[in-house]
């Protein structure tokens, strides 16, 4: 049974990426929690000084909230009727980071689907603050999906890596099951002007070959220096489909996720982005 959190603050963009859970596990037996953590719009409602002001308040979005899920549910039934998949609607007056955090320890969840931006939708950034927290700080894999982006099966992934990490093996199980339902190739780029692997790097990459054993693996060397350029090139090259990374210190997406080189990165991602978490639960 595959455990699937769907974050939505009630945009198109949410929509989006719920309806992208539903097609990409289409294949599998799926519990989907829609969740709406609703504290920050308690607190931004104005000057509440009495605390009788604020459980009125609250206890309002709580009800708006309850009934836009309701709605929701309603919705993604009508687009995905799949008999293999329950959806659970929850809201909580939280934070989205705790919430979040707090589901996938308590229903030991595969992995969170969300939009790279919510209802602000700022053209400008490449993550909204919310997604860009949920990708450091969320205790399993994140998957998220850009705004408009029509769905269309991950038979290309780009895996950037240097072989340096201990990978999980819980991680690498769900993109090989992932890769394995669209007989996918995953790409593995290796960024580093020095092309010959230590005895660990060599180690590392031989458990990634053994762990992706149902996808087709292409492993590939690049000397480009700039990461950002050498992910951007490959996936507008290779035509990919979802850009695989791993979240840990002195990693790429470290890099990555630094607003500097997200501002100059080409990708302005335009295709699903997988985080893998390398940290144990």
């Amino acid at each position: 049974m595959r455990k699937i959190v769907v974050p939505t603050d009630f945009s198109d963009n949410a929509f989006n990426a719920l309806k992208y859970a539903c097609e990409i596990f289409k294949y599998e037996r799926s519990d989907i929690y829609i969740v709406h953590a609703y504290a920050d719009e308690v607190y931004q409602l104005g000057n509440i000084k009495e605390r009788s002001e604020l459980n009125k308040r609250r206890e309002e979005v709580s009800q708006r909230t309850t009934e836009a899920l309701a709605e929701l549910a309603y919705k993604i039934k009508e687009y995905a009727p799949n008999p293999k998949h329950s959806y659970i609607s929850l809201g909580a007056f939280g934070s989205l980071i705790d919430e979040v955090n707090d589901l996938v320890e308590k229903e030991n969840v595969d992995i969170v689907v969300m939009g790279t931006r919510g209802a602000a939708n700022d053209r400008g950034i490449t993550f909204g603050s919310n997604t860009l927290n949920v990708m450091k700080y969320v205790q399993c894999p994140v998957l998220a999906i850009p705004e408009d982006y029509g769905y269309h099966p991950p038979r290309e992934l780009l895996f950037p890596t240097n072989y340096l990490l201990p990978y999980k093996r819980r991680e690498l199980k769900l993109l090989c099951e992932l890769t394995g339902s669209f007989r996918s190739t995953i790409h593995v780029l290796y960024i580093d002007p020095m092309k010959k692997l230590s005895l660990r790097q060599e180690d590392n990459k031989d458990f990634l070959q053994s762990e992706l054993r149902k996808a087709q693996l292409v492993f590939e060397t690049t000397p480009e220096k700039d990461k950002t350029m050498a992910i951007t090139k490959y996936i507008v090259h290779q035509q990919i489909d979802m850009l695989v990374m791993v979240n840990t210190r002195h990693s790429h997406l470290e890099d990555l996720l630094m607003p500097t080189t997200l501002n100059k990165i080409g990708l302005h991602l335009k295709i699903p982005f997988l985080v893998l978490q390398n940290i144990a639960r």
